[in-house]
């Protein structure tokens, strides 16, 4: 049994184009994370997709039930894959992702996903926290430009901090190549 597993986070429809969220990056992302979990597959590794979906109708994006809050078709879960719903920004939070996790003896995550600064980030240090040891997938993973007091940041420097942040301390961050010769 291995002690690894991918998790896939808010891969959804919403931050694609024509979604109501786009984010900067994400065809690359989908298409990195799509080969590494491909590779997954291939070793018959455990998978788990996460998918948020917001508590009101009203909600500005991932809609409950509607096809934004979908996970992308790029990604889509097969037979036997875990899917696990979540209405917060940490994929632990009020969910069964760690049970499962713990009920496989799993140690290690290979962590792919959106948005880099904020579910990728909170699933990352939570996990840490929780005594998984952490790999996110830097290039399988995007975000969108944001603005602070006034300042734009373009989308490369949000995610770019973000990576260098997590790999102080929390993460092992590495490329899609790194990752599939190893």
């Amino acid at each position: 049994m291995s002690t690894t597993a991918l998790l896939i986070i808010d891969m959804q429809n919403d931050y694609f184009t024509g979604g109501k969220f786009t984010l900067s990056g994400i065809d690359a992302a989908a298409k990195n994370a799509r080969s590494v979990l491909d590779l997954f597959r291939a070793q018959q590794l455990p998978i788990v997709h996460v998918h948020h979906e917001f508590a009101s109708k009203e909600a500005p994006f991932f809609v409950p039930e509607s096809e934004g809050a979908k996970i992308h078709e790029t990604l889509l879960p097969q037979d036997g894959e875990q899917r696990v719903l979540k209405h917060e920004v940490n994929s632990f939070k009020g969910t069964e992702l760690e049970s499962i996790l713990r009920s496989q003896a799993i140690t290690d995550l290979v962590i792919v996903g959106a948005m880099s600064h904020m579910c990728i980030d909170a699933v990352v240090r939570a996990a840490k926290d929780l005594g998984f040891n952490n790999t996110v997938i830097h290039d399988a993973c995007a975000t969108l430009d944001l603005e602070f007091n006034g300042i734009s940041v373009p989308a490369e420097q949000v995610h770019a901090t973000q990576m260098a942040a997590l790999a102080f301390a929390y993460a092992k961050v590495i490329s899609t190549e790194e990752l599939l010769l190893t």
